[in-house]
């Protein structure tokens, strides 16, 4: 199961049908060619497989049939979640950032879940009104090719805040996890320290952002609010999590009565409310994913992804079907079994 793939617009027209008038018509007087955004510059070589580059067929990840054969029929995999990145996350227009939302998630599920049962994808919400965001879960979630909610991690504001728990609130109403992708809003620096000045800073710091907000989930109280809550993290690697762990918990040791809500060490909140993607995977061979696992005191935290059509060097692949039957299988399909509600049936 590939809980990590991204499809895209081939033009901003193929949701028309799913704007109103007034929508359709700010696109077209403004004379807007789409809101695609920057995260994959189409130059940078990690943006898109260079296989997928082909001269006389339709832009990379736009063709629901070319996907599905990229991505279960040549993989084996029963299973893939669309995450899709367009630029509703940034837009300072918190009412048509609502409506492309809308637009998405009804173009998604007419465009791709109809057409492929084994396909799923995440809702698209506008961070940007929490209420707003939760209003379209509620609408989007009676569809059960819908298995969790997308956000970024880069927002306006840390994930913590109480701000965006009325997203969380709809989320753990029907039972969907939070996917949170990097990149995102370009409301404040890029790094804790500024604003970046090369690709690869921004690229690079965003481990330090995950690194942020999941202490910001867990020291503001959201997994006591929300038990039955999880996080999947995205394209964040895995390595850095373990020492976070455990500092996290040394200085919980000390500092527990800034937040008497966490009543239990950080790292046992982590391990059951979090999931980390495999791709890209940030540790050598299997070798290196065994210590990984073992680092993180859980067989049930790794999901498999190939973050398509994302170009990554190793995309965990070979690492986790070098691993031990059990294991293999748990990262594989198990732990993903687990967590997403594959049950609530597919594309009504």
């Amino acid at each position: 199961m590939d809980v990590d793939v991204h499809h895209d617009l081939a033009a901003v027209e193929e949701l028309f049908p799913y704007l109103d008038a007034h929508w359709r018509d700010y696109v077209v007087e403004r004379g807007l060619p789409g809101f695609d955004t920057n995260y994959y510059p189409q130059a940078s070589p990690m943006s898109v497989r260079p296989d997928l580059l082909r001269p006389d067929g339709p832009p990379p990840a736009t063709d629901p049939a070319t996907v599905a054969a990229d991505v279960l029929d040549r993989t084996g995999s029963s299973t893939a979640i669309l995450n899709c990145l367009y630029g509703v996350q940034p837009m300072q227009n918190e009412y048509l950032a609502a409506a492309l939302s809308s637009a998405l998630n009804d173009w998604q599920r007419e465009r791709w879940l109809a057409v492929d049962p084994r396909l799923r994808a995440s809702i698209v919400v506008p961070t940007q009104n929490a209420e707003l965001a939760a209003r379209e879960i509620d609408r989007t979630a009676a569809d059960g090719a819908f298995v969790q909610v997308l956000m970024f991690v880069r927002d306006r504001m840390q994930l913590g805040k109480r701000f965006f728990w009325p997203i969380y609130e709809a989320a753990e109403r029907h039972g969907l996890p939070i996917a949170v992708h990097p990149f995102g809003s370009f409301n404040h620096p890029n790094t804790p320290a500024g604003w970046a000045s090369t690709y690869i800073e921004e690229y690079v710091a965003q481990a330090q952002l995950f690194h942020a907000q999941v202490v910001s989930i867990v020291c503001q109280g959201v997994l006591a609010r929300f038990p039955e809550l999880r996080f999947v993290l995205l394209e964040s690697g895995a390595s850095w999590l373990p020492p976070l762990m455990w500092r996290f918990d040394k200085d919980w040791k000390g500092l527990r009565h800034d937040t008497p809500w966490v009543d239990r060490a950080p790292s046992d909140l982590i391990r059951r409310h979090f999931r980390l993607a495999t791709a890209p995977l940030d540790v050598e061979g299997p070798d290196g994913l065994l210590r990984l696992i073992d680092q993180l005191g859980s067989d049930e935290m790794l999901l498999y992804s190939s973050d398509y059509p994302h170009h990554h060097h190793d995309p965990g692949v070979g690492s986790v079907l070098g691993l031990p039957d059990d294991l293999r299988q748990k990262v594989l399909s198990g732990n993903a079994r687990a967590l997403y509600p594959l049950d609530r049936g597919g594309h009504r």
